[in-house]
C-alpha cells in the first residue's frame, strides 16, 4: 500500500482537511483509492460527508460532456448530409443538359451513386461514434461511483468472504 495513513493521502493531494476537498481532488482521491489501506479509505470517506454529492457531480459532468459531444456530432452530421444533398442536386441539374453524351451522363450518375456511398459510410461512422460515446460515458460514470464506494466496500466484502486480510492481499 502506497498510502498507509490519511496524512499520506492529504499530503499527496496537497490539502489540510478532507472537508475542503475540491472536485478536482475528489477525482484524484478516487484514483488513489486502490493504493490505500482499506481502513484509511473508509476513514477518509467518513471525514468527507459530501463524497456522494461530489460523485453525483462527476456523473453530471460526464453527462454534460456526452450531451455536448452528441450535439456537436449531430450538427456535423447535418452539415455532411446537407453538403452531399447539395452535390447530388447539382449533379442532377447537369443531367438535364441535352448536349451530354451517354458516357458523360453515366459519369454523373456514378458520381451521384458515390455521394450515396459516402453518406452511407458517414452514417455507419456516426453510429460507431454514438456507440463509443455511450460506452465511454457508461464506463466513466460507473468508474466515478464504483471507484469511490464499491472498491472500498467491495474489497472489504471480498476479503471478509474469502477470509483474507490486507497482508495477504
Amino acid at each position: 500500500m502506497k498510502y498507509k495513513t490519511d496524512l499520506d493521502v492529504k499530503k499527496a493531494l496537497g490539502i489540510d482537511s478532507f472537508r475542503n476537498l475540491s472536485k478536482e481532488n475528489v477525482m484524484k482521491f478516487a484514483a488513489m483509492m486502490p493504493d490505500m489501506d482499506r481502513e484509511v479509505a473508509l476513514k477518509i470517506i467518513e471525514q468527507f460527508p459530501e463524497f456522494k454529492a461530489f460523485a453525483l457531480d462527476a456523473v453530471g459532468v460526464m453527462e454534460k460532456m456526452q450531451e455536448n459531444a452528441l450535439a456537436s456530432n449531430s450538427e456535423s452530421q447535418a452539415h455532411v448530409h446537407q453538403a452531399l444533398a447539395d452535390v447530388r442536386a447539382s449533379l442532377k441539374g447537369q443531367l438535364d443538359d441535352s448536349e451530354l453524351t451517354w458516357e458523360q451522363k453515366k459519369e454523373i450518375l456514378d458520381l451521384i451513386m458515390e455521394t450515396a456511398r459516402l453518406e452511407s459510410a458517414k452514417d455507419s461512422e456516426n453510429k460507431q461514434f454514438l456507440k463509443d460515446v455511450t460506452k465511454y460515458a457508461i464506463g466513466a460514470v460507473a468508474g466515478a461511483i464504483a471507484l469511490g464506494v464499491v472498491y472500498v466496500g467491495g474489497r472489504f466484502g471480498i476479503e471478509q468472504f474469502s477470509g483474507k486480510d490486507d497482508e495477504e492481499a
